[in-house]
């Protein structure tokens, strides 16, 4: 790896973790902008002491365990001040938002086998933590919405994807990458690529409903950012 590149991984890689995550299309990532979750990990990251890959990972590797924690937490929160029928459907979107993040595993591991340098190690450590910390901040959302009485009314439904501008462009957007992301990986490795996408699916159409159209664009928005990110990676080196 040259090495201004290396110089750019050790130096600028915190300010680099945080603008991914404002760029990948997170909920809510403003409001997050000063959670002591995120401030923790800007520390450690700049630490001079955590300045190799492998303290750099170290870094995200325990800011996505902090992230799980507060998603557990948020989720048990929200199943305790909504009614049964929306409870249904958080449970519904949780065990579906697990098993895509099971099929997604061996896809990324997939990519990054692709790569070669350090810089894909830390980007593969930040795409393990970013889904986590979104679910984390919707679920605090849909909890703090339930806390102050939205609990006991159904979220507005946003109108068809087909007629919304913004949903219809997104998911010509997810669609495009996706198809990009199949054609690059190796053809050994696109039943990894198949299984991710179906189970992520499967936790869209799930959690879609129990969401507004913001939620809805956020939701497909990381998708594409993720699967646009994948797409530029793949057997680089």
């Amino acid at each position: 790896m040259k090495g201004h590149l290396k110089a750019a991984v050790r130096a600028g890689w915190c300010a680099a973790v945080v603008a991914l995550a404002v760029q990948s299309g997170v909920a809510r990532a403003e409001v997050a902008a000063a959670d002591p979750i995120d401030a923790s990990m800007r520390t450690c990251l700049a630490r001079s002491d955590m300045s190799s890959t492998a303290g750099q990972v170290q870094c995200m590797e325990t800011a996505r365990a902090a992230w799980q924690s507060a998603s557990d937490l948020a989720y048990q929160q929200l199943l305790a001040k909504v009614k049964t029928s929306q409870r249904r459907g958080w449970e519904r979107s949780q065990r579906s938002w697990k098993a895509w993040r099971d099929a997604e595993a061996p896809m990324l591991r997939a990519v990054f086998e692709t790569t070669s340098g350090t810089m894909y190690v830390l980007f593969e450590a930040d795409m393990q933590l970013q889904p986590v910390r979104d679910r984390a901040l919707t679920l605090r959302a849909a909890a703090n919405e339930a806390n102050g009485g939205g609990g006991n009314k159904p979220s507005p439904r946003p109108r068809a994807c087909s007629r919304d501008a913004d949903c219809a462009h997104a998911n010509r957007d997810l669609n495009r990458y996706y198809q990009r992301l199949h054609r690059e990986m190796p053809s050994r490795e696109r039943p990894k690529l198949v299984r991710a996408q179906r189970a992520w699916l499967g936790f869209r159409n799930v959690t879609m409903p129990l969401v507004d159209a913001r939620g809805r664009i956020d939701i497909i928005g990381a998708r594409v950012a993720t699967l646009k990110r994948l797409s530029e990676t793949v057997g680089n080196d």
